[in-house]
């Protein structure tokens, strides 16, 4: 009889690999990938002893785990230059990671941005509730990256402010993507209230290099 079939707790040891390579490699992996390896290192149990299968098992565990260990510390890098006279005006939210700020925003996102005198930048974010009721809220931000102007610090309660780091940017200007550091908030803005389709997909294709979930992003609805 063949050893693998002769073992009786040879599936049993296949789903324990593709359960711990789900909860610690976490979203390194999906699920269907998991026991497709762990599947992969069953084939090979038919030519190993049950200890030496243990072995690889916990190896491979280890080898996803230095991964997501390594890609999760690296750091989030900003666009390396932005022509913020170009950058200024009226941006429409295609797209973001939900979060409190906008709890009672319905629909119509935007954020308009506008250069002032002493080198800051003014912000209205404007949006529409549920009750159709028109809210806005008025703001300015600060470049803390000269070099750069692709880190900025915002603040709609001073002194309180977050960080607003343009980590994408279309060569025109067309969209841009909005993050930082801790990759808690995600935005994704666009010139105009509808983004073409292809586009979105391949912006929110370039995400995961980045660091970022495209999973958990929110569309927005825009009807102006």
């Amino acid at each position: 009889m063949n050893r693998c079939l002769a073992n009786s707790y040879t599936m049993d040891e296949a789903n324990r690999l593709a359960f711990l390579f789900d909860y610690l490699v976490g979203p390194a992996i999906v699920s269907d990938s998991a026991q497709s390896l762990a599947n992969l290192v069953m084939q090979w149990r038919c030519q190993m002893t049950p200890r030496n299968l243990i072995y690889v098992g916990l190896a491979l565990v280890g080898v996803f785990v230095v991964f997501q260990t390594a890609f999760a510390q690296v750091p989030l890098q900003s666009v390396p230059k932005v022509d913020l006279n170009r950058y200024t005006g009226r941006w429409y939210e295609i797209a973001k990671y939900p979060n409190r700020f906008e709890r009672k925003c319905d629909r119509n996102v935007t954020a308009t941005y506008t250069l002032r005198s002493d080198g800051k930048i003014s912000v209205v974010n404007t949006c529409t509730t549920r009750e159709g009721k028109l809210t806005q809220s008025n703001g300015w931000a600060k470049v803390v990256d000269q070099k750069t102007g692709s880190k900025l610090k915002v603040t709609f309660f001073w002194p309180f402010f977050g960080d607003y780091w343009i980590i994408e940017l279309s060569p025109n200007y067309e969209y841009a993507v909005i993050g930082e550091p801790s990759r808690k908030y995600l935005w994704i803005l666009s010139r105009t209230a509808k983004l073409d389709d292809k586009l979105y997909a391949e912006i929110t294709g370039r995400l995961a290099v980045k660091g970022y979930d495209a999973a958990k992003l929110e569309r927005g609805k825009q009807t102006d």
